[in-house]
């Protein structure tokens, strides 16, 4: 069948898609051609600078009651519009910048959000002094990661997420929840959530691939 574009061919008892390039993804990456895309390229591999980090966690805080590919379809223009998501301007963002992103209607216009996005900001300068946000974030990786093989069986929550986002909270962020944080978690490769038969299980190379797996 087809699907947004992605042809479908068969679905496994583990939930994996089967996709016409003979790839196994998820059912959220195989029906759409841009979190196709995105699982392929991005989604779980490592993130270890302090604006790629930076970005990621205010477009998870932005996607909060949201679907992803709202996000990513509106990616473009939160770059433009966050200056590039680098934290030192972002926190020298004043009343007129919050009024000029409230009147942006390319991206998600939620005042809660845009300034816990300015705030986070400033948190992230201000950890500089203290390790920084990445040794921070990286800092809460388990010792192991899920090996889920439905997608019942992947977990939406951590003690390690909530651990971070109370941790998070303490450092003055917002919109630093533990699912949130969990999710974060999974995009930037901390943990490895990729179904076991994914293509993508392994690639980060944070944590091996199962035997078998692929």
């Amino acid at each position: 069948m087809q699907i947004d574009d992605v042809q479908i061919t068969t679905t496994a008892p583990s939930g994996s898609v089967l996709c016409e390039d003979g790839l196994r993804r998820p059912p959220w990456a195989a029906r759409d051609p841009l979190l196709r895309e995105y699982y392929d390229t991005e989604w779980g591999m490592p993130v270890r600078d302090e604006a790629g980090l930076y970005e990621r966690l205010v477009l998870e805080g932005f996607q909060s009651g949201l679907s992803w590919v709202t996000i990513l379809r509106k990616r473009p223009a939160f770059r433009e519009a966050f200056a590039g998501f680098a934290p030192d301007a972002v926190a020298a963002f004043g009343e007129e910048d919050v009024a000029r992103l409230m009147a942006d209607t390319r991206i998600v216009r939620n005042r809660r959000k845009i300034d816990a996005a300015v705030a986070n900001a400033r948190a992230v300068v201000a950890l500089r002094s203290d390790g920084g946000l990445v040794e921070l974030v990286w800092s809460y990786r388990p010792e192991a990661t899920p090996e889920p093989r439905t997608m019942n069986e992947v977990p939406t929550r951590s003690p390690e997420s909530e651990a971070l986002a109370k941790e998070l909270k303490r450092r003055g962020f917002s919109f630093v929840g533990p699912v949130t944080v969990f999710a974060l978690l999974e995009a930037i490769g901390v943990v490895d959530t990729h179904l076991v038969d994914s293509h993508r299980r392994g690639t980060s190379g944070v944590w091996a691939p199962l035997p078998g797996a692929g």
